[in-house]
């Protein structure tokens, strides 16, 4: 099925805040009828907010969330579900805390909404005995819900949700509780309950492994906007940028320059590649997962080298970190074991090279001008090289600093301000990380420092590395 076809929900523009922290920002999507729909990001990205609008807990400050709606006569049409209560919604939610009620038996539990509906007691029976038998709980009827284990108060959860017979089924990271097995177990079950039901399923989740298992589509989510859209084949194969190639199991990621259509050059060599339409002599970002690297000691075809560092069994597979002899690092899976130090020979086929457009090159930041030599930018002041007046613009004045240019430090009083390590990102031979400022303006460094997700750091900045430009009409 392409295009818009057969929607059960339309979400037009949404965005939510909290205080003065926008979680989401113009959010568009539309859900099929059946499908089973992942919304996958870290902690923090909006997905549960996401999810508590489509659920009528929370209302969105800007935007439409448009559900099909059965109207009189078995017709339907689509309505905002603005100012709708929960209750009478379409749908129904399953959550992390699967909020049962311990003085009532699986029975009663899976009965509740039910018998508060007035529905009659022979039809609510059946009704229970055929959700039981879909979830596996047909002999734990009578059981008191504290008696049973993490799994099986998922599945009392889930009947209780379907026995509703809701079009849409809301699940709110219901795997997270239960041990690595048991997760597993469930998703089977999960991906065997959806088949049967034939109800739309939205999930959230950041586990990977569980989007990629469970989904017909993936919606990968970071800082409050959607990534991308995609089927799981599409979302590993085809990343459209470092997060999700990074967010979406393992990755190289490495800086490179298309050099035109179907070559591109990264870790000091030329390779073919699919890729088209870059342009010629462009910046990229390369996406070589580290399956697709052919490693040994005598390859055919061979396109570099390197040196093994370490070698590690996973249970299928060997995981190597190589050094590369352009002094790039390649985290590479096979199922050969090559020790440390092994110099082995390695090539990449064309269809293995993922080519992405680089989000950015530098750091542009909106700045107020103090005089010839000084700005405001993130909330502070900045000592810049002498402002370059641009002819003819009328533009915000702009401070231009390159990522390696931009000096991390442990200790407050090094910076002028700080900030914390928001996301990190390994390109081989070095780190590009992602910075939140205390003005919660975004810089990008280019480092070979480590640092962890989290921490806070001070920033500095040589003035001859701040390049601001301003139009002739801006004073000075």
């Amino acid at each position: 099925m392409t295009g818009r076809e057969n929607i059960i929900i339309d979400i037009e523009h949404v965005s939510k805040s909290f205080g003065g922290n926008q979680v989401l920002k113009d959010i568009s999507l539309y859900i099929r009828k059946g499908e089973f729909v992942t919304l996958l990001g870290p902690s923090g990205c909006g997905k549960t907010t996401l999810l508590r609008l489509l659920a009528g807990f929370l209302q969105p400050d800007e935007g439409k969330i448009m559900m099909e709606w059965e109207g009189k006569g078995g017709k339907s049409d689509f309505r905002d579900v603005a100012g709708i209560p929960p209750h009478q919604r379409p749908l129904n939610t399953v959550f992390q805390r699967y909020a049962l009620f311990p003085h009532l038996d699986v029975y009663d539990n899976i009965a509740f909404g039910l018998k508060l509906k007035g529905v009659p007691k022979d039809e609510i029976e059946t009704r229970v005995k055929k959700v039981l038998k879909l979830v596996s709980m047909s002999d734990y009827e009578d059981r008191n819900v504290d008696s049973l284990s993490g799994g099986q108060q998922q599945r009392v959860a889930i009947a209780r949700a379907i026995i509703n017979r809701p079009k849409v089924l809301l699940l709110d990271e219901p795997l997270a509780a239960l041990d690595l097995k048991m997760r597993q177990d469930m998703q089977i079950e999960l991906k065997e309950m959806h088949q049967k039901l034939g109800i739309t399923f939205i999930y959230v989740t950041h586990d990977q492994g569980e989007a990629l298992t469970l989904s017909d589509t993936i919606v990968v989510m970071n800082e409050g906007k959607i990534q991308q859209i995609g089927t799981p084949t599409d979302i590993y194969n085809e990343p459209v940028n470092s997060f999700v190639a990074d967010f979406i199991g393992e990755s190289n990621i490495l800086n490179g320059t298309m050099i035109r259509d179907r070559e591109v050059s990264f870790i000091g060599h030329d390779f073919p590649c699919v890729d088209e339409g870059f342009g010629e002599n462009v910046p990229v970002d390369v996406v070589i997962r580290p399956e697709d690297v052919v490693i040994g000691t005598s390859i055919e075809g061979a396109q570099f080298t390197g040196k093994v560092n370490s070698c590690a069994f996973k249970g299928v597979h060997y995981e190597m970190y190589v050094d590369t002899d352009s002094g790039n690092e390649l985290q590479i899976q096979d199922y050969d074991a090559y020790e440390p130090g092994t110099v082995v020979e390695m090539k990449i086929n064309p269809d293995d090279i993922q080519v992405m457009r680089k989000e950015r090159t530098e750091n542009v930041l909106e700045c107020e001008i103090i005089d010839e030599n000084h700005i405001e930018m993130l909330g502070e002041e900045f000592e810049c090289a002498p402002i370059t007046v641009m002819p003819g613009s009328t533009g915000h004045p702009k401070a231009h600093i390159q990522f390696s240019k931009v000096d991390l430090w442990d200790h407050v009083e090094d910076g002028i301000t700080t900030g914390e390590v928001w996301f990190i990102l390994y390109k081989g031979d070095h780190y590009h990380l992602t910075v939140k400022t205390d003005s919660g303006e975004y810089l990008y460094v280019d480092t070979d420092d480590i640092w962890d997700k989290g921490d806070l750091v001070a920033i500095s900045i040589q003035p001859e590395d701040i390049i601001v430009e301003a139009g002739n009409g801006q004073e000075k």
